[in-house]
């Protein structure tokens, strides 16, 4: 098979993808939006959590033009990226217990607050225990899994749970266990992931809902605008000294 037929196939899922979630989780973004929106009318503060390759779609909505400016990235150390040396250890810290909550103690987030977690599989200890104790301190849980892990793995952490259990909502992107769209002759493992495509997808989705319901309410979304087009840094000045106390990215 040529390289472009392959190229074609995998766009092609990833469009198949995309138009599910957006046929299916409709609600579900819009649910998400609307306590988002709910939260920054209050005065509360947003946060996004993901572990690995999960976290690319949690930064994809951090500080970037056309984002909300008091969207902050939730960390624990070892565990953003691939830019940890060995790269498994990151692999390996998402099943070790405790850190989520010695994150979040030491985080600004408190009550009245949303965090985001992007975890694909949902079962690792790392993301279910960043939701349960991100709940006990009193914030709203959005969870933005694979909702397919918790039927076809079994969970790896103590409470015998997923993600999706601890969360007050659930966008599912729909990727399936493994988290690779293609097969071919000559390659003896499936390949060319999804995830960070369609969940990135479904977390723009929700916050452009956001947007909207501010701008319903007469409430003016706290957006970025880009720093390379006339006028961008300026306006982001304001925006930003407008929302510092809930901005945690900037000095």
């Amino acid at each position: 098979m040529s390289e472009s037929k392959l190229a074609d196939r995998f766009l092609d899922a990833a469009i198949g993808l995309l138009r599910r979630v957006r046929d299916e989780e409709s609600a579900a973004v819009a649910a998400a939006g609307t306590a988002i929106a709910d939260t920054v009318t209050a005065g509360g503060r947003l946060f996004a959590f993901g572990a690995g390759h999960s976290s690319l779609a949690a930064q994809d909505v951090v500080y970037r033009a056309g984002g909300f400016a008091v969207m902050n990235l939730l960390t624990v150390p070892g565990t953003v990226g691939v830019d940890v040396i060995p790269a498994t250890l990151g692999s390996a810290l998402e099943r070790v217990e405790g850190l989520a909550a010695a994150a979040l103690d030491v985080s600004p987030a408190t009550a009245g607050d949303l965090l985001v977690i992007v975890s694909l599989s949902g079962r690792n200890a790392l993301p279910i225990e960043m939701a349960q104790h991100a709940r006990a301190l009193g914030l709203t849980v959005i969870g933005v899994t694979s909702v397919a892990y918790a039927t076809e793995t079994e969970p790896r952490n103590r409470t015998g749970t997923f993600l999706k259990d601890h969360c007050d909502i659930v966008l599912d992107n729909g990727i399936a266990v493994g988290d690779a769209e293609l097969t071919a002759d000559g390659i003896g493992t499936p390949f060319a992931p999804a995830s960070t495509v369609v969940t990135s997808a479904l977390m723009q989705a929700m916050m452009a809902t956001a947007a909207g319901v501010l701008a319903e309410r007469g409430v003016e979304p706290p957006l970025l605008r880009s720093g390379n087009v006339d006028g961008g840094p300026e306006w982001n000045v304001r925006i930003m000294d407008e929302n510092r106390d809930r901005i945690f990215y900037r000095r």
